[in-house]
């Protein structure tokens, strides 16, 4: 005599817990192959797109049309959502250190502390977050929409480089807006910082300049202009690769897209950490 038949809900809740874990077991084994596969191509067209960079540059073959609409675009497109973003950063920071610069007594360094973190981290790294949230998510979507029409299949077909003729253009574009925008956010950074504790926390004019003068060197700023050429590139490789690896129709774009911003931002926390790290070791006597 068999055993009572399990009853529909105790069914689809075995079913439910199954496929969980056979989802689980999918993703443990396809996401380090993934991770590999993802890191591996990106590699190969950041290798690709410098080399190419290069030599098209010194024989004369660079896309150089391309290269103006696509800066043009990009400065457009970021440059007042970055300025948006610098003046309540410099704001946030004026207010905390010159709360802290007060409760020690060292109310003349306010202008040193907030130089350093502006000129170290603030600049670069808002405008990195910009253009990846900006700039890199239009070129993502730009070549995963070429990519889904088969204009990218089509290039190749007629032997035509895709990297030649839309990435590296991309590329250069994108590390040249990114050193504009972070010269734009480290003046905007110290004009607001300026004005909030002269005017609004009545600190003195000259106290503010001098230490900042002081402590802000040519170094921090050769550090931030060095963080801006990598975030640019980050974000044009990334933006770029994830552009020509979609897959998948109109859902595929958008997921690309998705793609490309957070695994941008991510990797330019950990490079800004290496890279600010990385000075201080080389460069101890430059730090406050």
């Amino acid at each position: 005599m068999t055993g009572a038949a399990p009853a529909p809900g105790e069914a689809g809740e075995r079913s439910a817990i199954a496929e969980i874990r056979d989802w689980r077991r999918r993703y443990v084994r396809s996401h380090p192959l993934q991770s590999l596969e993802t890191v591996g191509g990106q590699a190969v067209l950041a290798a690709r797109t410098i080399r190419y960079f290069f030599a098209d540059t010194f024989t004369g073959r660079f896309p150089f049309g391309e290269f103006v609409r696509q800066l043009g675009f990009m400065a457009g497109t970021a440059v007042l959502p970055t300025l948006l973003v610098t003046i309540p950063v410099g704001v946030t920071l004026a207010i905390q250190f010159g709360v802290l610069a007060g409760q020690v007594g060292a109310e003349s360094l306010a202008g040193a502390a907030n130089g350093l973190v502006v000129i170290r981290q603030g600049a670069p790294l808002v405008a990195a977050i910009l253009l990846a949230a900006a700039v890199g998510s239009a070129v993502s979507a730009d070549l995963g929409s070429r990519t889904m029409r088969e204009e990218v299949d089509a290039m190749e077909v007629m032997g035509v480089s895709v990297i030649r003729r839309l990435v590296v253009p991309r590329f250069a574009a994108i590390i040249v807006v990114s050193i504009a925008l972070t010269g734009l956010a480290t003046c905007a950074g110290f004009f607001v910082g300026y004005l909030f504790n002269v005017y609004m926390q009545s600190g003195t004019p000259g106290s503010f300049v001098a230490t900042f003068a002081s402590f802000a060197t040519e170094g921090d700023l050769a550090l931030a202009l060095c963080k801006a050429v990598a975030f640019g590139a980050i974000v044009g490789i990334i933006g770029c690769h994830k552009g020509l690896d979609t897959h998948g129709g109109p859902a595929g774009v958008a997921n690309s897209v998705n793609a490309a911003v957070v695994e941008t931002i991510l990797l330019l926390m950990i490079v800004n950490v290496s890279m600010s790290q990385l000075y201080l070791l080389l460069f101890p006597k430059a730090s406050l």
